[in-house]
């Protein structure tokens, strides 16, 4: 409450300090959220096409698979997804969007050649290596998919910090600082006129004991040469 600020000009000068650093803060962070909102965006207008690819390969690598176990039947399909020998590895490193740390998600390559997948040529079916090759554009997908998304929560939860953090300068702090100044302000004002006032009034004083000082040191001096004619007529002639 402003009530519970001393008013006193040291004590005007910090809010003033305050205000001024709260402002260019202020300033900062909605040019900060302003700049997230529009980054996420274009991370939300990705990540959208990125589902909707994901949800293509999904369904496009389901129903390669199904035609695979159809046609050549799970033991063969089984056999040839246990014969890779090598997996992609992935791998995380990080990138800076508008202060936020971002995973930027990596991998070796994920799609293979016939003869890089194991199992052996002739002992599979085109059904087969169309399912493979589904299944090796589905988890490109995923990758790109899980790096987006995760992008995208982290500067959701960044923009609602920053709103908060804009919101809590904008209607809490602000507000009671110049509140404060305001207070201050106007008891210094209160306390300025009341010591012009004072001042006044001692002048006033001083110019009236001034002016009856005057007034007497005039009767004082009208008074002296009455006296001396009174002394001068009761001296007796020779």
């Amino acid at each position: 409450m402003a009530e519970d600020v001393k008013p006193t000009r040291k004590n005007l000068m910090e809010i003033e300090d305050r205000i001024d650093l709260s402002e260019r803060g202020h300033g900062t962070l909605e040019k900060k959220r302003d700049g997230l909102i529009m980054e996420f965006m274009d991370i939300l207008d990705k990540a959208q096409d990125v589902r909707g690819e994901l949800s293509d390969d999904y369904e496009e690598a389901q129903k390669k698979i199904n035609m695979a176990r159809a046609m050549e039947g799970d033991v063969a399909v089984r056999g040839a997804a246990a014969a890779l020998q090598e997996h992609p590895e992935i791998t995380t490193e990080s990138k800076n969007i508008m202060g936020v740390v971002v995973p930027q998600i990596e991998s070796s390559r994920v799609s293979k050649s016939l003869d890089e997948r194991g199992y052996g040529i002739m002992g599979t079916s085109a059904r087969i290596d169309e399912a493979a090759e589904a299944y090796e554009d589905l988890l490109e997908s995923i990758i790109l998919a899980a790096e987006v998304e995760t992008a995208m929560k982290k500067m959701l939860r960044e923009i609602e910090t920053t709103k908060r953090r804009v919101n809590a300068l904008e209607f809490k702090l602000l507000p009671e600082l110049y509140e404060n100044q305001e207070y201050i302000e106007q008891k210094l004002e209160e306390q300025e006129r009341e010591e012009t006032f004072r001042l006044k009034k001692i002048k006033e004083k001083k110019e009236q004991e001034e002016r009856e000082e005057r007034e007497a040191e005039a009767d004082a001096a009208a008074d002296e040469p009455e006296m001396e004619q009174a002394t001068a007529g009761g001296v007796p002639g020779n």
